[in-house]
């Protein structure tokens, strides 16, 4: 995902579909900068992390996935 789409998905009032490896989470914050936006998984808020940008979809893969942790 690019920055730009990042920041306006994480400053929308709307809740938009994004995943990290197939994890549905919420954008948190974005540093554009860096490459990289705070996410925590929709399930469990708790589990704050900075990812890479180019690890978050609009797009949830159709076929299963392995059992990843989130990392």
């Amino acid at each position: 995902m690019n920055a730009q789409r990042a920041e306006e998905i994480a400053s929308s009032p709307e809740l938009v579909d994004v995943s990290y490896y197939g994890i549905p989470v919420y954008i948190q914050h974005v540093d554009a900068e860096a490459g990289t936006a705070r996410i925590f998984p929709r399930e469990n808020p708790e589990e704050e992390q900075t990812v890479p940008l180019d690890a978050l979809s609009e797009d949830f893969p159709e076929a299963e996935l392995p059992d990843l942790p989130f990392v």
